[in-house]
């Protein structure tokens, strides 16, 4: 019998990770929890159930949550949505794409989501509440923190280190053993070729 579990955020990575835990086959989405004008709405035929102020009810029949709430310029709302639901007593589960390939020698912690077709090698570390999004290559050793977003087709080749709340943008590429510092914003189609300080923006022209 599958597990029930409940979708936090109405966009378009909603649409993503519903797909995801689909194929993954292990969950059963009750619904959407999004802004209250769209409760009685549907997304991909999941109906939108409450809002933030319904998660303590919400959580008396279901136990299992997952932010479905995008990253891109900022993911203040991520970190705030987890916080809640940690709080609230929410366990939020590793959801791995069953089209994904994850290492059994890599760990990988709490509410993060491996969309599909990515790759996650052996020794890999990945934090809380990341996104790993389509045909992300992650090569051995690598670490990642909480709150990371390591968006579609990019490369982090081996020992590479992105520290928390960052940004990767999609099809760029990190050399081995760069240091990424937290809170740091990587463009699209950028080579990063040497250490990023914290707190800064790598823009592509």
């Amino acid at each position: 019998m599958k597990e029930k579990i409940v979708l936090i955020g109405g966009g378009g990575h909603c649409h993503s990770v519903i797909d995801v835990i689909e194929q993954e086959n292990k969950y059963e989405i009750i619904g959407i929890v999004d802004l209250k004008e769209n409760i009685g709405k549907k997304i991909l035929d999941y109906e939108i159930i409450g809002c933030d102020d319904d998660l303590e009810t919400i959580f008396l029949s279901c136990k299992n949550a997952i932010i479905t709430v995008g990253q891109i310029k900022t993911n203040d709302l991520r970190v705030k949505l987890f916080e809640r639901l940690k709080k609230t007593g929410f366990y939020l589960p590793v959801i791995v794409s069953s089209l994904a390939y994850v290492s059994k020698h890599s760990f990988i912690e709490e509410g993060t989501v491996i969309m599909h077709h990515a790759l996650v090698n052996a020794n890999v570390k990945i934090g809380k509440n990341c996104i790993i999004n389509s045909k992300v290559l992650i090569e051995h050793d690598c670490i990642i923190g909480n709150n990371c977003h390591i968006s579609t087709a990019s490369v982090l080749n081996g020992g590479v280190i992105v520290k928390d709340n960052t940004f990767f943008g999609s099809n760029s590429m990190a050399k081995e053993n760069i240091k990424i510092g937290s809170d740091v914003i990587i463009g699209g189609g950028m080579k990063v070729l040497s250490n990023i300080a914290n707190n800064s923006i790598v823009k592509s022209h």
